[in-house]
């Protein structure tokens, strides 16, 4: 699935009306209030305002063998963060990090909850290999 950066994805973006979302893609399997995830490849979080406009769309990594997130050619989901933010900062994106991830002038951010480790990547990690993996992407513009 491709980000389009400050605006979100094909199937939702920032501004567009609730009934609009579920129109296209169903209803939420959890969550009715704000914050609603939603049943697609790669997972759905999308982010409602009190007007039920989309403020902010989240995609989650799928992880082995499933559909990841891209930008710009570089696949952003179930990668390395440093690979990550290495392979954008090479394209000329810049960004600012913060205490999960990075987030790009651009309008989004890549981050990382700790729920994975290298090993889950990297068969030849060892237990004490610290590197995140980045788990998912935030999309919004970056104000």
């Amino acid at each position: 699935m491709e980000i389009l950066p400050g605006a979100g994805v094909a199937l939702v973006k920032v501004g567009d009306q609730r009934a609009e979302v579920e129109g296209r893609i169903g209803g939420p399997v959890h969550g009715h209030g704000s914050k609603n995830v939603y049943d697609t490849a790669p997972m759905l979080i999308v982010h409602y305002g009190p007007d039920d406009r989309v403020e902010l769309v989240e995609i989650a990594y799928s992880g082995h063998g499933g559909e990841e997130v891209f930008f710009d050619g570089v696949q952003l989901t179930y990668r390395f963060m440093d690979e990550v933010v290495s392979g954008l900062v090479a394209k000329g994106h810049t960004g600012t990090s913060s205490d999960i991830g990075f987030t790009f002038h651009a309008g989004f951010s890549v981050w990382s909850m700790g729920s994975l480790w290298a090993l889950d990547l990297d068969p030849d990690a060892d237990e004490e290999d610290e590197r995140s993996i980045v788990e998912g992407v935030s999309v919004a513009p970056y104000s």
